[in-house]
């Protein structure tokens, strides 16, 4: 006799396998990771730059980055607080 198919990694009723259905529901997460690394990022590259225009080396640089890391962890904590509400 043949045996049934295997089902691990087959869509399921609603059309999403179970990996999909997984990273749908960590999409919110990777969402707020990604606000406080681009609050950081801009924060550093905007001082690095205005730095160099107005050869203030290196005030703008250590006050942008400090902003830019306030703003990005305000911002995660914030989509993390509304997350923590929905469930």
């Amino acid at each position: 006799m043949a045996e049934p198919p295997d089902k691990k990694g087959e869509p399921e009723k609603d059309g999403l396998s179970p990996v999909a259905k997984q990273m749908r529901a960590s999409e919110p997460y990777i969402s707020a990771v990604w606000q406080l690394v681009n609050g950081a990022v801009f924060g550093v590259v905007g001082g690095y730059l205005l730095d160099r225009w107005l050869g203030t080396e290196p005030w703008l640089l250590l006050g942008l980055s400090v902003v830019g890391i306030g703003v990005g962890f305000y911002a995660f904590l914030k989509t993390m607080m509304r997350l923590g509400k929905k469930k």
